[in-house]
């Protein structure tokens, strides 16, 4: 049986998920086979999720009540919470685990706080420790003690529109790291814009890479201490709104953007700068506007890469070039859901989650260019806004 954990929206979120649900096809039977099992745990909001690189053990953003947690197998198909929720940053929406299984980084959508926490011997979470003798120097004379991750209280957020939607409690707050500053000024007679953290990925040189949908970032973390230094920022244009990110087997880094519905290509310098190499509209037809692109995901061989346009309810498909550097729009298909948050491309075919359609569609993958075709399968899911492989 392939099995898959399932993240959704809860009631503190304006949906009807009851916690971590599981999914699963019949062994040998494929994908029509695809069937919402239950629930694995009963937690709030799960909306994000990912995987320990060795334990069996996931991790979940509880979105609406602002917390980390850590899960672990205790059944077929069910999880039971491994230690205690950990504060984070309001409207916590993503987490990622480092390669090595030591650390968890979140990200904040809600306030922009980037949030480092250790990950112990048997993968529960632990929160960082602030360095007090870097504290003191922050206090004392005014140094930035991105270092240690010291708390930084977020700007007021507005509400968040269809995108987010509801607007979550405020959260506890946290240890982080220095937060992000718009790197455009403001015009005239504008509100001020907000830092909106919302993804993060582990390069191969042990930095991070998260996103800043709000600011127009792709910001280059250091881990050093028990937090996170700054290394250097990469600016995309203004009004872009970078969300999602996949990294490519050549070494690129592939950025979908929620606002512009593009996809930015970063490569690395030999210094180790990330800068722009290149950039492509989703699909021909997207509209700014109406279609607001989600996740971005690879197929095994790198050659294809795949969003969902929330909106249009459509996938596009997008042809790899050149050395990982040059992506071109390929296909674009019907996504079989209503608000297609999250998808992953499984064994020739890809899973996409409706949010708003509380469903789950199989679409079937052309086996010679990758293109997406129909919709093979689509079963009941409570609210999903992620798909995790179960280990």
């Amino acid at each position: 049986m392939t099995r898959f954990w399932v993240g959704g929206y809860g009631s503190d979120m304006e949906g009807d998920a009851e916690g971590i649900g599981f999914l699963a096809v019949d062994e040998g039977r494929g994908a029509s086979t695809l069937a919402y099992r239950g629930v694995a745990a009963r937690v709030a909001s799960p909306s994000w999720l990912a995987q320990h690189p060795r334990l069996d053990v996931v991790y979940a953003a509880l979105e609406g009540a602002a917390q980390v947690q850590a899960f672990t197998r205790s059944g077929e198909a069910t999880l039971r919470p491994l230690g205690p929720a950990l504060p984070a940053g309001e409207a916590v929406c993503h987490v990622a685990v480092s390669p090595d299984g030591r650390m968890l980084i979140a990200s904040c959508y809600g306030d922009g706080r980037v949030i480092r926490y250790g990950i112990s011997a048997d993968g529960s979470l632990t929160a960082p420790v602030p360095d007090k003798a870097a504290a003191l120097r922050a206090a004392l004379f005014g140094e930035p003690d991105a270092e240690t991750g010291r708390c930084i209280p977020g700007a007021d957020t507005p509400d968040v529109g269809p995108i987010r939607g509801k607007r979550p409690s405020p959260g506890v707050s946290a240890p982080d790291v220095e937060p992000a500053r718009d790197p455009y000024p403001t015009p005239a007679g504008e509100e001020p814009r907000v830092s909106h953290a919302h993804s993060a990925v582990f390069l191969s040189d042990g930095r991070i890479a998260t996103t800043d949908l709000g600011f127009d970032l792709v910001r280059i973390w250091r881990p050093s201490g028990t937090g996170l230094t700054i290394d250097h920022e990469v600016v995309l244009p203004r009004g872009t709104g970078p969300r999602h990110m996949v990294m490519h087997p050549s070494g690129h880094l592939h950025v979908v953007t929620e606002y512009s519905c593009e996809v930015f290509t970063l490569a690395s310098a030999p210094d180790g700068t990330w800068g722009l190499a290149s950039a492509t509209t989703v699909a021909p037809v997207a509209q700014v506007g109406f279609d607001f692109p989600a996740e971005l995901a690879v197929s095994r061989d790198g050659h294809t890469l795949y969003t969902a346009l929330r909106g249009s309810n459509t996938i596009s498909a997008l042809r790899v070039r050149g050395a990982g550097e040059v992506v071109e729009p390929l296909a674009l298909a019907d996504s079989g859901v209503d608000w297609p948050r999250h998808h992953l491309v499984h064994e020739g075919v890809l899973l996409v989650a409706g949010q708003r359609s509380s469903t789950i569609s199989a679409l079937d993958l052309d086996e010679r260019t990758g293109a997406p075709r129909d919709v093979r399968h689509t079963t009941s899911a409570p609210a999903p806004t992620v798909i995790l492989p179960v280990r």
